[in-house]
């Protein structure tokens, strides 16, 4: 029994499918059949179950593969930090971003992470809603996170960037936008409209904002990326309130500031006892600007 058989069994629960999981492997689908077999054997527990479409992941499988998965990370980051002693940045950061956080600054970061440390990969779970993020942070699968507020359970330590302002996205022409004004909430109330996909963390936050603001618009639409809502605000099918830094590029002038402001903390968080890596990563992310409403007007740099 080997790392190599855990990382086969993860893909092969990932995809579904062995020929799939062989194919992302690299390795042909009777050999990655064998490979599992003889995982199970030696186990001896079956660890999925075989169907005419596929296969699906039994009690015990589901069981194994959640500790193998600690396993694989453990690996992987005990074979980066080896390689940044040696004075080389290789092998996988692993970060998990919270809906529509960072979205200039992260990638402002990450290509210069990129230009200094061409050989280290990183991967990105973007979006996920609170009870992935757990899950994630429990099975000890992520190095940082960029988040407003720490999910249950995080251990990370937690470094500040700065603050996010929220904005008032409206259509162009729309008879509240007067030049150079402010918006408070209660100008929204008769407007429909564009929330987000339920149970993610902004479409809670607007939620509560809502809720404590004490209105209840109709909503038109959800959209489950930003810029897709900053989009179909554009068409005039509604209004919407986002963060700040989320508007995509060519899309600023429909950008609006609340009055009162509306801001959340934005943090990153660090695994414990962190690598060359994930201290490189602090590093760039420490040299974005994280000022609000400033970034809608600040052209974007190398």
């Amino acid at each position: 029994m080997n790392l190599r058989q855990y990382e086969y069994a993860l893909a092969v629960a990932e995809e579904g499918s062995m020929t799939a999981a062989a194919e992302r492997l690299g390795v042909t689908q009777p050999s990655l059949s064998q490979q599992i077999a003889t995982l199970e054997k030696h186990l001896g527990v079956q660890l999925f179950t075989r169907t005419p479409s596929g296969v699906t992941v039994t009690v015990a499988g589901r069981a194994f593969l959640a500790e193998a998965e600690i396993a694989t990370t453990a690996s992987r980051r005990a074979i980066t930090a080896a390689r940044a002693a040696g004075g080389e940045l290789t092998g996988e950061l692993v970060m998990a971003v919270h809906m529509g956080l960072g979205a200039r600054q992260l990638p402002q970061a990450l290509g210069q992470l990129r230009n200094r440390h061409p050989k280290l990969q990183v991967t990105l779970y973007e979006e996920p809603d609170p009870a992935e993020m757990e899950r994630l942070v429990r099975q000890g699968s992520l190095d940082m996170i960029l988040v407003h507020h720490f999910p249950p359970g995080c251990t990370f330590d937690a470094h500040p960037l700065g603050e996010e302002n929220y904005v008032a996205v409206l259509p162009k022409g729309h008879p509240l936008r007067p030049a150079g004004a402010a918006l408070r909430l209660e100008d929204l109330a008769s407007e429909g409209w564009i929330r987000f996909r339920r149970a993610s963390l902004l479409d809670d936050y607007l939620a509560r904002l809502l809720t404590n603001t004490g209105l209840s618009p109709h909503t038109v639409a959800r959209a489950s990326q930003i810029s897709t809502a900053v989009r179909l605000v554009a068409q005039g099918l509604g209004v919407t309130v986002v963060p700040a830094s989320a508007i995509p590029e060519g899309f600023e002038e429909l950008a609006c500031p609340l009055q009162p402001t509306l801001t959340e903390p934005v943090l990153v968080g660090v695994r414990r006892n962190p690598g060359a890596a994930e201290t490189a990563m602090l590093d760039h992310l420490n040299q974005q600007n994280w000022c609000g409403t400033s970034l809608l007007h600040q052209p974007a740099t190398d």
